[in-house]
């Protein structure tokens, strides 16, 4: 994987990290984790984003990569990350690397590259027909995970969502985009999970080109 800002998409952030050090030359890093007392991996929060920021106006000779780790990011870090994302002071360049796609905002993406490391293994055992997707199909998807964890949808959902996108069959404006990011919020939240593939199926499905 190439040195270079942008977002990275993968369950195996220290991997990646490893790959972009053994390239680095004159570069420094700044890496900003998201973590708990315990180690554990939390979410991305202001008090990280104001962080971050505080880093990028650090004065550097060489290229500095400001590299932010977290399994999702909130609404209100990310707004407040976004317009130094967007114009980062002089030989700073942000690299973002989290799980899921559909957990960041639109306009995080519309910012940097995206590269989905999780595609090709996640593709392996993804039992629904995104491309002729009908209200048969659905029905048999959603019954067939009706008892499935949290953590468990919000994989489905991102698979969905990639799956949606690579095929090209339906209208994904900025709205429908949102549409993703709010059910992996709602699953935080502890909405039931056979509620929640039922309705962003139907809601996607309403998007299809016909």
């Amino acid at each position: 994987m190439r040195l270079a800002s942008g977002i990275f998409i993968t369950y195996h952030a220290n991997t990646l990290l490893e790959e972009f050090e053994a390239q680095r030359t004159s570069e420094q890093f700044t890496v900003i984790r998201s973590e708990d007392d315990k180690g554990k991996p939390k979410e991305f929060l202001v008090e990280h984003a104001q962080l971050a920021i505080a880093k990028a106006y650090i004065s550097s000779e060489v290229l500095n990569y400001i590299i932010l780790i977290a399994p999702k990011f909130s609404d209100i870090a990310q707004n407040r990350l976004l317009k130094i994302i967007e114009e980062p002071p002089k030989n700073k360049a942000f690299i973002i690397i989290t799980e899921s796609k559909s957990a960041l905002l639109a306009t995080i993406q519309s910012r940097l590259p995206v590269m989905v490391l999780n595609e090709e293994a996640e593709e392996d055992d993804f039992a629904l027909d995104i491309e002729n997707l009908n209200l048969a199909k659905l029905y048999e998807f959603t019954q067939a995970n009706s008892r499935i964890s949290s953590g468990e949808c919000q994989k489905l959902v991102e698979k969905i969502s990639l799956q949606a996108m690579k095929s090209g069959k339906y209208n994904l404006d900025e709205q429908t985009l949102k549409l993703f990011s709010d059910t992996i919020k709602a699953l935080d939240m502890g909405s039931p999970t056979s509620f929640i593939l039922n309705t962003l199926l139907l809601k996607l499905l309403a998007k299809k080109r016909r």
